[in-house]
Formats: structure tokens, sequence, C-alpha cells
């Protein structure tokens, strides 16, 4: 089979398609024929270095395609069968399903402490394995699980969101960006988002957003006050990081509350402290999340209440492209890699 992966850390170049055996499956699990996967920025990091990497390693955490064989345990349980149409949960956690999966030790997320995704088959225990929501394409179902579940996890196991409340995400025609605006769209919430083009502020439109500020042509925490007469915005959705911190702080209002997951422009960020306590705000730290978290946004997939955004599609072949837009920025919408 085709694989993509690293030998070795740096740029593009160093992505090679490999020619690897197809996985051998235990009992317990499924091989799965991968018919698209999908990009992170997380992919951009674990190319250029992440400590702890084992190299070589396939890239990629999310994936969708057809069940090809079953293990011997799960024939006998008729769990899963050959011809089911499903997608590939992002991580492992010795924790069970239903609890805080996400807070274990020994959360290991696909990509990075695992291989991944992006190759032509993939095998995976058949408990993080879950059906293909029936309303979407190859290219949706591979675009929403990481950064759809990261997203739900800090908007709705991080906060208690509500219609009296206004809040900023960063990005919205990023994969994390478009899915925070449509969740928060669900709770009613006012929805101040950004983008860096007329293209890109189209899509914040589309998806629901009440003010898309072009973060080029405006100065984003004047315009925040000017929305909010004055007060900032109830929560910042925050996973630019070095670029946008400032912002974010100046953005939010007394009682306010930060809750970040990435850092795509650097971690590297300043903070007074007597800015946080005299206004009685909060930073929440948030990554990833858990299977029951999957389970609720399949729920809403599958009643239309949330769709995945889909920017550019390539072939594996071409994936040293489809890094160099994700890493230019030049996305419009989650990155799809076709099998």
């Amino acid at each position: 089979m085709k694989a993509i992966r690293i030998h070795q850390h740096g740029d593009p170049g160093v992505l090679r398609i490999d020619n690897l055996d197809v996985p051998a499956i235990k009992g317990n699990e499924v091989l799965i024929k991968i018919k698209s996967a999908a990009l992170n920025h997380l992919d951009l990091w674990v190319r250029k270095g992440l400590p702890g990497i084992s190299l070589p390693i396939i890239m990629g955490s999310d994936g969708a395609g057809i069940i090809e064989s079953v293990g011997n345990d799960l024939a006998r349980r008729d769990a899963f069968k050959t011809g089911d149409e499903v997608f590939i949960v992002p991580f492992r956690s010795d924790r069970p399903y239903g609890s805080a999966e996400e807070l274990s030790n020994r959360y290991q997320i696909l990509g990075e402490h695992l291989d991944g995704t992006q190759a032509e088959f993939v095998s995976a225990p058949a408990d993080y394995v879950m059906p293909k929501p029936k309303n979407l394409s190859w290219e949706e179902t591979a675009a929403f699980p990481l950064a759809t579940m990261t997203a739900y996890h800090m908007l709705t196991k991080k906060l208690q969101l509500n219609k009296d409340q206004t809040i900023l995400i960063w990005g919205a025609s990023s994969g994390i960006g478009s899915a925070a605006i449509q969740i928060a769209r669900l709770y009613g919430t006012t929805v101040i988002t950004t983008a860096g083009s007329e293209e890109k502020t189209d899509i914040g439109k589309r998806l629901g957003a009440h003010y898309v500020l072009n973060y080029h042509q405006e100065d984003v925490t004047r315009r925040v006050k000017e929305i909010t007469s004055g007060k900032g915005v109830d929560i910042v959705f925050e996973h630019v990081g070095a670029k946008s911190w400032q912002h974010s702080l100046r953005s939010l209002k007394k009682g306010g509350k930060i809750v970040t997951c990435g850092a795509t422009t650097g971690s590297g960020v300043q903070l007074d402290l007597r800015h946080l306590f005299i206004k009685h705000q909060q930073i929440i730290g948030s990554t990833m999340g858990n299977r029951r978290d999957l389970s609720e946004i399949c729920s809403l997939i599958e009643q239309k209440k949330l769709k995945p955004l889909v920017g550019q599609v390539f072939t594996y072949h071409d994936i040293q492209d489809a890094h160099q837009v994700l890493e230019k920025n030049q996305q419009l919408g989650k990155i799809v890699i076709l099998f």
C-alpha cells in the first residue's frame, strides 16, 4: 500500500509516499480502505518537529473509508462487517467511553504519537471506529473529526454558552473556526469572527456569523469594543496564539473567559497578571475531546445542524502542495486528501 510518511523533520520536501505492507489486524480490529483523509495544523507541527515523535511516522489524524475486513472477535460479535462506511476516531485513550478520555496521561493522537491515517489502508480497534454520517460526502467525513471535536469540547464542555453572550472566534475559514461558528450559533450566541480576505469573509457570513472582521483592514479590538458598546466579549475562542493574543485579551470584557486550544502563530505570549485578576477574567486550556463528543457531533450532523467546511481537495500524490497551502494560510476550509 501507499502511505504518506516522514523520515526526518523539515519543509514539505520531507514528505514521502512509501510502499508498505498492508497492516495485519488483531481480533478486535478492523482494516479500513481509506477514501479520504484531512490535514490539520498538527500535521505541520509534526512535520517540522515536535518532541517525542518516533520516525518514520505515517502522517494524519483524520480518515474515513470502507471496512475491508474485520478481526475474528468482531466477526463473532457482528459489531462491524465488510463494506461498512466508517470514520476513524483521531485518538486513543486508556479510559473507557463516557469518561474524561482526554485527561488520560496515555492519551495518544494519530499522526503524532501513533501512525496516522494518510495511507491506503489503516487498521484500528473497533471501539475507535464510528459509522460515517449518511448525509456527508467522503471529503466532509474526513474533514470533521479532530477539528470539530476540539471546537465542540471547548464550547460545550468547558463553557456554558447562551443567547445573552457574545463570542469572538478567530479564523472563520479554518476547520476549527468554521465549526466553532456553527456550534455557537446553535446556542443563540452572538458571533464575531475574523478573516483575512474577501473570500474568507464571505465564508464567515455564510456560516452565520453576525459580524465578520477583516483583520487586514480593521482594528479587531476597536471594532469589538464598538460592537459591544465598549464592554468587550464574554468569550474569546482562541487558537491562533502569539499574533492574536493581545487582541484577545483586550477584546475580553470584565468577567470574561478565553478558551484556547492552539498556537499556530507561536506559543510565547505575555500576560499582565494584574489585568487578569482585577478584571476577574479566566483563561481555560482545552485540546481534543472524547468519543462522546464525537457521537453528539454526529447526531448534530445528521440533524443538519452542523456541516463540515471543505476547502481544497488534493490527491495523495500532491501532499507537498497541500502542506504548502495550509502553511501559507491559503485554505478555505479543511484541506482533504483523496486516496
